[in-house]
């Protein structure tokens, strides 16, 4: 019996994926083990092994196409005696998930007009027809009120049918769609409340208002891990109650200890960022509190330090994660970090290795950045952020000296940690940072 291949779930948050590269063609004979495709998630790039034995009769899903469901059958194997034909009684491939997926949270009534335009054709009937809401965009019920249009008159050619500028344009230049006096301040009051009155109040899109003004510009396609981390990090300044505090550290002795230890071996080239994830990780074992995460059913405390650092890819950040850093030392750290940075720009990090972690950091240190405050990676309950060690003016003994000082701010979640924790961690972080020598006991 033919057997179907489906769209695997390679990380337990994951819902759809772009199948990147088919590595077998159809009529290649498979065994179980082999790696068969490609799979890009919204941080990485992973391969897929066959479980069975057998024929790859037939691809359902080329390669470089995107949103494609958990679960949904991207080839159908053949196995050993069974032909072509046998294809036609292959079970029937699952609809893709992504649609039921996107209505299955929402209440009926917020999903039945999501359904109603998905299920028309494209080329659409004036939308007024149906009495239901005309589905049209910031910029074309602008253009529309302007020339005094009747939206419910017009027929959409864009996705699922929706006006767009081009259908205003076309309703003018052809005399179509007038509209009655009382038309045109209908479109925005009469939204119905909830979710759809959103695109009105938040203003035209970033599209819209240069097309308006005549601006240049190119348009990229959002990637898997632009879109994720936009909804993430939204989500985190929207919901999370971020305090910031910040703190100056002397780094003069840790820079000769480390170039000491960089003398010693050609192994290992421990960089600021190695002290500062031990560092780190270390403070969090002295005040266990700000390692930690809010959860309505209660405090969630660590018993290691999992430090997730951030790494800057051509696709966006991503935070490999330094796995109980708190017991490892500067030259593991070292090595263990260049191996993850390395992997995590080719896209080849593993999704253990990328989601978890208890506490972050990020360094801009390297980009002469002075100071910054990062926001807070939920569920995680802090993150700091380094800015770069530049020499300044300090008072030591009650005389004016030079010394080079690194400003690190912490972002923390209220719900979690309080001030004086945070306070309690960073005065820890500190003396660490500028006694290395304790990093190394």
């Amino acid at each position: 019996m033919p057997v179907n291949i489906l769209m695997p779930a390679l990380s337990p948050t994951m819902t759809e994926g772009t199948l990147a590269k088919w590595l077998m063609k159809e009529g290649d004979q498979v065994s179980s083990g082999d790696v068969i495709a490609e799979i890009e998630t919204d941080k990485a790039t992973m391969e897929v092994e066959a479980v069975d034995e057998g024929t790859l009769a037939k691809i359902v899903v080329a390669d470089g196409t995107e949103g494609v469901a958990v679960n949904a059958v991207i080839a159908v194997l053949l196995e050993e005696g069974e032909d072509a034909s046998a294809i036609s009684d292959a079970p029937a491939a699952p609809a893709p998930a992504a649609e039921p997926a996107a209505a299955a949270p929402a209440p009926a009534p917020a999903a039945a007009p999501a359904a109603a335009p998905a299920a028309s054709p494209a080329p659409a009937a004036p939308q007024a027809a149906s009495g239901g809401r005309i589905f049209a965009s910031p910029l074309a019920r602008r253009m529309a009120a302007q020339a005094g249009l009747d939206l419910a008159a017009l027929t959409g050619s864009g996705p699922k049918g929706r006006i767009v500028k081009a259908d205003i344009e076309a309703a003018v230049a052809g005399g179509t769609g007038k509209a009655a006096p009382a038309a045109a301040p209908s479109t925005a009051p009469s939204v119905a409340p909830g979710a759809a009155a959103a695109p009105a109040v938040s203003g035209p899109s970033a599209k819209e208002t240069a097309d308006l003004l005549g601006m240049e510009y190119e348009q990229e396609p959002l990637s898997g891990m632009r879109r994720v981390i936009a909804k993430r990090l939204t989500e985190s300044k929207q919901t999370v109650p971020h305090f910031y505090l910040t703190i100056d550290c002397q780094v003069d002795e840790l820079l000769k200890v480390r170039k000491e230890l960089n003398s010693r071996s050609d192994d290992y080239k421990v960089s600021v960022n190695d002290f500062v994830i031990r560092a780190a990780a270390i403070a969090l074992k002295k005040v266990p509190a700000a390692n930690a995460s809010f959860d309505p059913d209660g405090m969630m405390y660590y018993k290691h330090a999992d430090i997730s650092v951030a790494v800057a890819t051509p696709s966006g950040l991503i935070t490999p994660i330094i796995k109980a850093a708190e017991g490892k030392g500067l030259a593991t750290i070292s090595n263990e970090m260049k191996d993850l940075a390395v992997r995590a720009r080719d896209g080849k990090l593993k999704p253990e290795e990328y989601q978890g972690g208890t506490f972050s950091v990020s360094n801009l240190g390297m980009f002469g950045v002075k100071e910054f405050a990062a926001i807070i990676n939920p569920p995680q309950g802090c993150i700091l952020a380094v800015g770069a060690g530049e020499q300044r003016p300090v008072v030591k003994d009650g005389a004016l000296a030079v010394a080079t000082v690194m400003s690190c701010t912490l972002s923390v979640d209220h719900r979690v940690v309080d001030g004086a924790v945070g306070a309690e961690f960073l005065a820890a972080f500190k003396k660490l940072i500028e006694d290395p020598i304790t990093m190394l006991l």
